[in-house]
């Protein structure tokens, strides 16, 4: 069985849509094996992300992850903590987390956003090597990023209704608006 696995090529890794000058990069644990396929972010049925920005007002409709490409237009970008395709996030290693680390801070130092949004605790922690992490706005930068560290808006994730992800969202959607006013 091993060697017929070995014949089945690795799935692409999912491009980032990065450019200078941005406000805000949300960074995803890892794309999902369909995201990859497709070449687009947050493709899942059950992923919420797009219907999450368009809600807590990142974006004057709701946007389809094909349209993923003008997210730099609005000052957005998306990357994510680790760039295998996997299923499901749980199948990833944690030393793929400490291995991505200097990668993403080459992609943050190039691009200086603003703020990295990690979508989910886990990069994040693994990451950092903090192990409390709270919801929001951290004390600590990365690169020259202000971080934020937001619930993840997979579906598998229980643990947030449509409503408690908005709030989230909205609170760095509150925090970069008040500082362009």
């Amino acid at each position: 069985m091993s060697r017929h696995l070995s014949l089945i090529p690795p799935a692409q890794p999912l491009p980032d849509v990065l450019g200078p000058g941005l406000m805000v990069v949300f960074c995803g644990i890892n794309p999902g094996v369909g995201a990859a396929a497709s070449g687009h972010h947050f493709v899942g049925r059950g992923n919420r992300f797009w219907r999450v920005l368009h809600l807590a007002g990142f974006t004057q409709h709701q946007m389809a992850p094909e349209d993923d490409g003008t997210m730099l237009q609005l000052g957005y970008g998306l990357t994510t903590a680790v760039g295998r395709p996997t299923n499901r996030a749980d199948q990833l290693l944690a030393d793929e987390f400490t291995d991505a680390a200097a990668t993403l801070l080459a992609k943050v130092e190039r691009y200086r956003p603003l703020y990295l949004a990690f979508l989910g605790k886990a990069a994040y922690a693994a990451i950092s090597g903090k192990k409390v992490i709270e919801w929001g706005e951290q004390k600590e930068r990365f690169g020259a990023a202000r971080v934020w560290v937001l619930p993840n808006p997979s579906g598998r994730n229980r643990s947030f209704s449509l409503e408690l992800l908005v709030q989230a969202y909205s609170g760095l959607q509150n925090s970069f608006a008040s500082r362009q006013g």
